[in-house]
């Protein structure tokens, strides 16, 4: 029996893992749950679950939540603040930790099932897009296992050779036989949109989106294509891939997850439903496969595949993220700290759907011409990535 923390579990990720765990209740239990602030829904989760601990982000939710277990008699424990969620995320009797606690608040749990040297079932993509070589260097030297979740990430993992699986970070494409890694994206829910009328989407419409559930920050970095640009980023790290090794393509019915293609010409696809369960699965009993809920594709129902370039005048925030990918660590860091800042100012209707981009450029921009940057630990690139989110708040007040 494996027992299995979920750091984001009254997210989409939390709830598709809980249902693979339901599907496979002989071999995998639940440890803990954390969530940020969501008191009502952990709640239910920890009274349907039983699990040992519970912990929130949010001091105040944590208490709010210990009186509520309190008042059923729960045998459930409750930890508070980063320092409940790293004791959950190291703890010895834990085995696997999904990490798909969304943004940079991600980190630092995450990164303590890294020293712990758990299996590392990572949805968050904040870990590598932040700190990038530290959580690589981190897995190897603590014996971690970094098992990715994003369907892309995972869909381009099945598509490589068993050598390459094994010392994710610092594999050798080339060497492998590999020619170019592509990454494919749904385009969100304004790919055939007229870019002139952009500025008037609201948070409603884009959080529609068209294939996947998803929360609402990551519908927005979808929409925006920053989602594939901080992919660009994970895959950068993940696969330890060269830029000219790393392409993205549009496609629209989200069937293909990704593609690997070889030097021979092969193109290795891994194909599926739109459903996270399926690389959940994966991650949680590789090397093996374990049942995931999801029906197998019926072919004869599928009309078309098609494949388009991303423009990137309509994808800005994807063509920024590409281009910080290989300027260096502070870059990715503050892109990502200014992404976060704007899609939240956005959701709350104090930005354009087009201010997204505006921020996130002018923040990597400043924060990229600093004179006294120091991305030589971790404690220096979350002091990075402060300093970007004060620029980014300060950028967004200018504009409400």
């Amino acid at each position: 029996m494996q027992k299995i923390t979920i750091l984001g579990a009254t997210g989409s990720i939390g709830a598709s893992t809980l249902s693979v765990i339901a599907q496979n209740s002989n071999d995998f239990s639940v440890y803990a749950l954390a969530a940020n602030s969501n008191v009502e829904k952990l709640y239910q989760l920890c009274l349907e679950w039983q699990p040992e601990y519970a912990a929130m982000a949010d001091k105040s939710a944590a208490f709010q939540l210990e009186k509520k277990l309190a008042l059923v008699n729960s045998t459930t424990s409750v930890l508070a603040g980063t320092e409940g969620l790293c004791e959950i995320s190291s703890a010895s009797s834990v085995d696997m930790v999904m990490a798909a606690i969304v943004g940079a608040s991600g980190l630092l749990p995450t990164m303590s099932a890294v020293k712990a040297g758990k299996r590392i079932l990572l949805a968050n993509k904040e870990s590598l897009v932040m700190s990038g070589q530290f959580f690589i260097d981190a897995a190897k030297e603590y014996g971690a296992q970094i098992l990715p979740v994003d369907s892309e990430h995972n869909a381009i993992f099945q598509c490589l050779s068993q050598t390459v699986q094994t010392d994710l970070g610092y594999c050798d494409l080339k060497e492998n036989g590999v020619e170019s890694i592509l990454l494919t994206g749904s385009g969100g829910p304004f790919r055939y949109t007229d870019i002139s009328t952009l500025s008037q989407v609201t948070p409603e419409m884009a959080i529609a989106h068209p294939n996947w559930s998803m929360g609402p920050k990551i519908s927005v970095d979808s929409a925006t294509m920053m989602n594939k640009g901080l992919e660009f980023i994970e895959a950068k790290w993940l696969f330890n891939a060269k830029q000219e090794q790393l392409k993205v393509l549009i496609h629209p019915q989200s069937v293909i997850h990704s593609m690997v293609q070889y030097v021979d010409g092969s193109v290795i696809a891994q194909l599926g439903e739109p459903d996270m369960c399926t690389p959940i699965a994966l991650s949680m009993s590789y090397p093996d496969r374990i049942p995931s809920g999801v029906q197998p594709l019926d072919f004869t129902k599928i009309a078309d595949l098609t494949f388009l370039a991303p423009d990137l005048s309509r994808y800005p925030c994807l063509k920024l993220a590409m281009e910080a990918c290989y300027i260096g660590q502070h870059a990715t860091t503050a892109i990502n700290a200014a992404n976060e800042v704007s899609v939240e100012a956005f959701l709350e209707h104090k930005l354009k759907f087009t201010d997204i981009a505006i921020i996130n450029d002018r923040v990597m921009s400043k924060v990229c011409g600093l004179s006294t940057l120091n991305t030589e630990s971790l404690e220096s690139l979350l002091e990075l990535d402060r300093i970007a989110r004060i620029y980014a708040e300060e950028l967004v007040a200018e504009r409400t």
